[in-house]
């Protein structure tokens, strides 16, 4: 199983920022450590190119973005402070599940990256910590490339994954189903082809009910290629921005039905880490370390 990391690629934040970019080298250390994957699969992404950004974004905003030239406001609605080292890291991550994308459709298995689940940026503009949309990104660059026809996005971070249902609104080729708190961020939801809306505290068994619907409904209308699965963290009972109940065995079994389900559906499948707050930063690294474990079990 390939998987593709951009931690030391390390965005800059000012003190008390909320943003735990501290996970990211923390994951990477423990999947390593774990010996799940052999260190010739472990790789430094390359960046995204201005030409495959552009197939998702807007390309002025792209050379804003590259060039410093975001507003203040712009900047305030990302959540980060411009820097170059932004710049590059956003270009990596975004690399990061290309190169997912790629690997697992030349081995018809399972690849991740340990970071992106960018899912907040729409076409013309940065959003929620996120600067590119990677899912999107991957999906038009898979196709670009004629590996992949068809592509479903999986999203089960906590918060609905606005831009990508924004940037591929009206394109039947590629599905977006999002299963998300109905009262957390954003607040203005967009629509994706399939939105599952959970009231606050939902838990484990009916957040698991839900999804198992939703797959089922989502794999037959979208007849997929390839999959992008966002398994975010922040669905956890002691995450900080989530408003749900799941437990750490609620989602290994939410990872365990997804990845189940598209295996046997033989859809090859590359694998995000998305979002995590919980105020553990251990916690969070717990959390995604075992979603690549059951993706490494299930590769096997």
């Amino acid at each position: 199983m390939h998987v593709f990391y951009s931690d030391q690629f390390v965005l800059p934040l000012p003190p008390g920022h909320r943003f735990p970019m501290a996970k990211y080298a923390a994951l990477r250390a423990r999947v390593a450590a774990s010996g799940l994957v052999d260190p010739s699969e472990m790789h430094v992404p390359e960046r995204a190119t201005r030409e495959q950004l552009a197939l998702a974004h807007d390309p002025g905003y792209v050379d804003r973005v590259c060039r410093g030239e975001l507003s203040a406001r712009e900047q305030r609605e990302i959540g980060f402070p411009w820097s170059e080292a932004m710049v590059e890291r956003s270009l990596r991550s975004t690399g990061a599940t290309i190169g997912a994308c790629r690997a697992a459709l030349i081995h018809q298995s399972f690849a991740v990256n340990l970071a992106g689940g960018t899912h907040h940026a729409s076409r013309d503009h940065g959003d929620g910590y996120c600067v590119f949309n990677d899912s999107a990104v991957a999906a038009r660059v898979m196709q670009a490339e004629r590996r992949a026809d068809r592509v479903l996005v999986v999203d089960c971070d906590v918060h609905q994954g606005d831009g990508t249902a924004s940037i591929l609104a009206g394109d039947d080729t590629i599905f977006t189903f999002s299963i998300h708190g109905a009262k957390n961020y954003p607040f203005k939801k967009q629509a994706s082809d399939l939105d599952i809306d959970l009231p606050d505290r939902t838990g484990d068994a009916d957040y698991l009910a839900a999804l198992d619907r939703g797959l089922t409904e989502a794999l037959a209308r979208a007849r997929p290629d390839l999959a992008i699965y966002l398994a975010g963290a922040d669905p956890y009972e002691g995450d900080r921005l989530g408003r749900l109940a799941l437990t750490k065995e609620g989602l290994a079994q939410r990872d365990r039905l997804a990845l189940r389900t598209l295996r046997e559906a033989h859809v090859p499948t590359a694998i995000s880490m998305a979002g995590g707050y919980a105020k553990e930063l251990d916690d969070v690294v717990e959390i995604h370390f075992t979603t690549v474990s059951i993706a490494a079990e299930l590769s096997e």
